[in-house]
């Protein structure tokens, strides 16, 4: 067989500005801890290919009636699926849906199911700062809630876990006990509701809803180019 000269390496127009990706989450839906791992894998290949993004974190509640102070996990969870035992068996489904994406599910740590309206406030605000810094943060939230046990309903536990994440703690507790930012997330969840998406994490591109559900990044990357190449089409 010919041996062929190697393909060029992809030229990146760094005058077009990136992609966006809107991605609807909540910070205690294992699938959006998963989503987002498989996300970064998929755009890891397409920046091989020249393409370039810019991620948003948008809010979506699981649990918009839960109480502020969250309630005792399994409890909970026997609640919702009828029974304890039911619960294990759906996250022993998550755990190696988990470890096939690089990640560790520590459920045997995990004690309460907050209430997330304070986690997505913060990294509202802190997507103010960069979208860097809003990814740190809702990356180090997902560690917290499922490797950690941590109750990351409390507001102590959120501004440190921003200081975690390269932000400022101080600026971070003064932002969460102002009540600032509660209005428009509320408002953002409740129009994701009044469109009809009822499933996260779900993902957008310029503003057009590609899918729902943790696909593996291959299948995430396919989407994307697929949905790129229909959007220049039809700007064409």
């Amino acid at each position: 067989m010919d041996q062929q000269d190697p393909a060029p390496p992809a030229q990146i127009d760094v005058a077009a500005p990136p992609a966006r990706i809107d991605v609807v989450s909540d910070v205690i839906c294992p699938w959006c801890w998963i989503g987002k791992r498989n996300l970064e894998g998929a755009l890891a290949l397409l920046a091989e290919e020249g393409q370039r993004f810019a991620v948003y974190w948008r809010p979506f509640q699981l649990n918009p009636d839960m109480p502020d102070e969250g309630v005792e996990r399994d409890a909970y969870r026997a609640a919702k699926f009828g029974s304890a035992e039911r619960g294990r068996e759906l996250d022993a489904q998550v755990a190696a849906a988990g470890r096939a994406a690089g990640l560790e599910f520590r459920h045997d740590l995990m004690r309460r199911t907050p209430n997330t309206i304070d986690a997505h406030r913060l990294i509202r605000w802190a997507g103010e700062q960069g979208l860097d810094q809003q990814a740190a943060l809702e990356e180090a939230i997902f560690q917290a809630y499922f490797q950690r046990g941590l109750d990351t309903g409390s507001r102590a536990v959120l501004a440190a876990l921003a200081g975690e994440a390269g932000l400022s703690e101080a600026e971070a507790t003064a932002f969460l006990a102002s009540g600032e930012g509660e209005a428009e997330v509320r408002a953002e969840d409740a129009g994701f509701r009044r469109s009809g998406l009822s499933g996260v994490p779900t993902f957008a591109l310029e503003g057009h809803v590609l899918f729902s559900g943790a696909m593996p990044p291959e299948r995430i990357a396919e989407a994307l180019r697929r949905g790129l190449a229909i959007l220049r089409q039809q700007a064409a």
